[in-house]
């Protein structure tokens, strides 16, 4: 028997969508079960960012079912509905602002790839990518700008009841919090789950905000600023002319 989620004749609008790909922003076709697809104009593949895993909080199947999905190893299903439940909470915050909420799922799947290849703790990796621009609308409104200063002050107070509404343990809420706190600046804190946060935000707004560099400032720039081995060889992986 098929599970019911994945039949498509159960499914609703917006079960089949379009997602820009990180790299070249073109759209790219998205069925809600699928883990990955790869962008037809550029090549690149990433990861589905809006896959639903809500029948993971009821089917007693979802540990079997989710231990092959990309972040999910040993059927770490605790870490999966975590995430879940930070992703509703992060999109609670951000309303319709789809802009920033899918900003902060790629974050969050970059998060993954590098966590998965440099360790650290997950719980910190993952909930700290999810809520790292948590702040952003809040400065806007009382600070008429979203300048990073802005967003370092105002976001670690949400976070914190966010994550204290989960039940997390005080030192994760205060590791989250101290990375959102310098995620921008970078400087008050240096732990591998801060440079992996750090590297995968770079990863997500470096095509945004220097597409026009040169191959050889691009280069120094990847250099200079990526804190982890893996996260310098995705840079090079994804925005340097392979030879």
């Amino acid at each position: 028997m098929k599970c019911p989620g994945q039949d498509t004749r159960y499914w609703k609008p917006g079960d089949i969508f379009e997602a820009p790909c990180p790299v070249c922003n073109k759209p790219v076709e998205f069925f809600k079960d699928e883990g990955t697809r790869r962008c037809a104009s550029c090549g690149y593949k990433f990861k589905n960012p809006k896959i639903d895993l809500s029948c993971a909080q009821w089917c007693p199947q979802a540990a079997q079912c989710l231990a092959d999905l990309p972040g999910v190893e040993g059927g770490r299903l605790d870490q999966v509905l975590l995430a879940k439940k930070l992703i509703e909470a992060m999109k609670k915050v951000f309303g319709n602002d789809h802009k920033r909420i899918m900003h902060a799922l790629t974050v969050y799947e970059y998060a993954k790839e590098l966590f998965s290849c440099e360790g650290g703790e997950p719980k910190v990796i993952f909930s700290a990518a999810i809520l790292h621009d948590i702040g952003i609308q809040e400065a806007e409104r009382k600070h008429q700008s979203s300048a990073g200063k802005y967003q370092e002050l105002e976001g670690p107070p949400i976070a914190r009841k966010i994550l204290q509404e989960l039940k997390l343990d005080p030192e994760v809420i205060d590791h989250v919090c101290k990375i959102i706190a310098n995620h921008h600046s970078a400087r008050d804190i240096d732990t591998l789950e801060f440079r992996i946060i750090w590297d995968a935000d770079w990863l997500v707004n470096l095509p945004e905000e220097h597409s026009g560099l040169g191959q050889e400032k691009l280069t120094a720039l990847i250099d200079q600023v990526f804190k982890t081995k893996t996260g310098k060889e995705k840079a090079r992986e994804l925005f340097l002319p392979q030879a």
